[in-house]
């Protein structure tokens, strides 16, 4: 049984990593990370459930809808009892007729309400458990008017809790004076630890839960990645063309080092050791992590119950001052 913590004042509890499925929507859209077989994407999160993970991360925007019916399928024949949470955010919206168009934000409340009929048609379900804004909308609509769309689909019993994702403090102020923000999933790895420094700080205060993003950093603290592996992307991978795989690539992988000896001090997997360092800052609730195959889920899965020391992040910290790698606070 893996170790759950409440999700801020929610009425969930979830496991300290959940499953994450941005790559299962599959390549041909702009933020792909390449072609991936639907079966296997399916007994992933299987696999995944089976020891023990209770919520996947998904969004309406991963594959252009495709993520959110590939989770459907998976979980749809599960017993009511084993069924996990599914969580999904809004706000980003596609060109039905050119996938390639890259999505834009929209926060109105008739594209938040037609989003949130169409995330609940592909998921099978009545309602929701986690619905978050993805981004800050670029239409102009007010953070007050979308949130206080995200809140009345609450009230009205199509999600069970709302939540924030890639907002700063500024904006979850002003969205807590409107109504609470049950959580924030902001970006958080190694590399980028951003987030320590303000938002954390203010989830603990607020009672809000976090559940942070790209804690493997897209793969690169994985142990598994080099130089070479990435000329070997395929075209269609977003990144290919991402400063960390590219400007950044020596310091990142300097990081991603260190983390081997961590791994190994403590014999576990290196994505284990990776996903634990964003584990140990306290007001982190889980870690969102993602596997195309079953067998992935065993890289990281030994991170749920995994407490790194101040002699692991010594290790890490050293690292990357030495190489100047990403920014933020280096260890809680």
């Amino acid at each position: 049984m893996l170790e759950k913590a409440p999700l801020g004042r929610t009425d969930m509890e979830i496991t300290r990593v959940g499953f994450g499925a941005w790559a299962l929507g599959g390549g041909d859209w702009a933020y792909a990370w390449g072609p991936q077989d639907d079966d296997e994407a399916v007994a992933a999160i299987r696999y995944a459930v089976e020891q023990g993970v209770n919520w996947i991360d998904t969004a309406a925007v991963y594959g252009l809808g495709h993520s959110e019916e590939v989770v459907a399928r998976a979980v749809r024949e599960l017993p009511e009892p084993d069924r996990p949470y599914v969580f999904t955010k809004c706000s980003l919206v596609w060109d039905e007729h050119d996938r390639s168009v890259e999505p834009h934000a929209d926060g109105s409340a008739a594209s938040l309400r037609r989003e949130c009929e169409g995330s609940l048609r592909r998921l099978g379900v009545e309602r929701i458990d986690l619905w978050q804004v993805h981004w800050p909308p670029a239409d102009g609509t007010p953070l007050e008017d979308y949130w206080a769309t995200l809140l009345e689909l609450k009230a009205e019993g199509k999600v069970r809790a709302v939540g924030l994702s890639n907002h700063d403090t500024e904006q979850l102020a002003r969205a807590e004076a409107i109504g609470h923000v049950d959580t924030l999933q902001p970006p958080f790895s190694a590399i980028h630890r951003g987030a320590a420094a303000d938002l954390l700080p203010w989830c603990a205060a607020n009672g809000t839960g976090v559940i942070v993003y790209s804690p493997m950093q897209s793969g690169l603290l994985t142990g598994a990645f080099s130089a070479e592996r990435v000329r070997g992307l395929p075209d269609n991978d977003w990144r290919r063309g991402d400063p960390d795989f590219t400007d950044h690539l020596p310091a990142n992988l300097a990081v991603a080092k260190a983390l081997v000896s961590v791994a190994a001090r403590h014999d576990v997997p290196v994505p284990a050791a990776a996903v634990a360092w964003t584990l140990g800052f306290g007001a982190v609730t889980g870690a969102i992590v993602g596997a195309r195959r079953p067998e992935q889920v065993d890289g990281w899965l030994p991170a749920a119950s995994l407490t790194l020391d101040p002699e692991d992040y010594a290790t890490v910290a050293a690292a990357i001052e030495a190489h100047g790698a990403g920014e933020g606070p280096v260890r809680p």
